[in-house]
């Protein structure tokens, strides 16, 4: 039997999963299932580490620079719920493996109400889940790699995700024995970042943490993003957010951003396959976006000469475009070893 994995911070309360934050739980559910209960909980973190380490390093993908397997955990933004998540985890899945990249998806699920009303609340509960992402997600991660794991772990966060992950760096640089350790996270990808733009600034403190940790940010922006526009308005516009406007002129110099702007207004909604709101949410359902991730979390194309991005004087541009013909045989395996 075939299982999704995915990783909690909501409060059990009368033997199901609640809208209100709680301790990490590790979770394995049946891909048939329609959404996920606190039966699917594994009892042993170690072991569901373990097994999703194994079903990453045994399918290596031949096009990535990483020395063994692929995790991607994808963090999902306010207004979700667990059968939402598993929708949108699943067809993450389909399309990167569509596109050649054979990596292990697994979702970060934090408590998110499924009402706009709730946004503040959201964001007072995502600080807090960061906290727990650090004492539970990050000493695993941190742990695995001081025995010399080698599997490359990245991160793809939407909306109000990407302040979870900011959040959890920031956490972790508190805790004494994760801030001397020498843990790392590959590749991290915001798309409808709801994250101030001023946030990801080389000068900026908050994401410095972040900056430390990580290999490369590519933050994939659409100035069309609607849900975005509202987010702005609530700051009475002062805070343009990354997954609008995009990044600063400072930026930090590991960070790019993708305009998706041009690609997106040739879409029409009424053939796509996407879940939520469409100006927000188009990534996950469209293959282009997919095929330009998994190059991007292979690594092995600099970024500003990957095939579906068009370099307009250093501004990149989402585009249609193909693999490389002949990556296959380009044996990059063998060449990073």
């Amino acid at each position: 039997m075939n299982f999704d994995y995915v990783i909690t911070a909501r409060r059990i309360s009368n033997g199901q999963f609640d809208t209100e934050p709680g301790p990490i739980r590790f979770l394995k559910v049946k891909q048939s299932a329609l959404t996920f209960t606190p039966a699917a909980v594994v009892s042993s973190s170690r072991d569901w580490s373990a097994e999703v380490v194994g079903l990453a390093d045994g399918d290596e993908n031949p096009n990535s620079i990483s020395p063994s397997g692929d995790i991607l955990v994808f963090v999902h933004g306010y207004n979700n719920d667990p059968p939402i998540i598993l929708q949108r985890m699943r067809q993450l899945t389909a399309d990167l493996r569509s596109e050649g990249w054979r990596g292990q998806v697994v979702a970060f699920d934090w408590p998110s109400a499924n009402n706009v009303l709730n946004y503040l609340e959201d964001r007072s509960d995502a600080a807090e889940v960061a906290v727990e992402l650090v004492s539970r997600c990050v000493k695993l991660i941190a742990d695995g790699q001081a025995k010399n794991c080698k599997t490359n772990i990245h991160m793809l966060c939407h909306s109000t995700g990407a302040y979870v992950a900011m959040e959890a760096f920031v956490q972790a640089e508190k805790d004494g024995k994760l801030f001397k350790s020498d843990w790392r996270i590959g590749q991290v990808a915001f798309i409808g970042a709801d994250v101030a733009s001023a946030s990801l600034s080389a000068s900026d403190s908050w994401s410095t943490p972040m900056f430390r940790r990580i290999m490369r940010l590519t933050n994939y922006s659409n100035p069309n993003d609607s849900v975005l526009a509202v987010s702005n308005a609530k700051r009475l516009g002062v805070s343009p957010r990354a997954g609008r406007n995009g990044l600063p002129f400072d930026v930090n110099t590991k960070a790019i951003n993708v305009d998706c702007g041009e690609y997106f207004v040739t879409l029409d909604p009424k053939k796509s396959t996407y879940f939520g709101d469409w100006t927000h949410s188009w990534h996950i359902g469209n293959r282009v976006f997919a095929r330009d991730l998994a190059m991007s979390l292979e690594g092995a194309i600099d970024r500003f000469a990957i095939p579906t991005r068009r370099n307009d004087s250093g501004r990149l541009v989402l585009q249609k475009g193909a693999r490389p013909k002949f990556m296959s045989d380009w044996e990059i395996k063998k060449a990073r070893a």
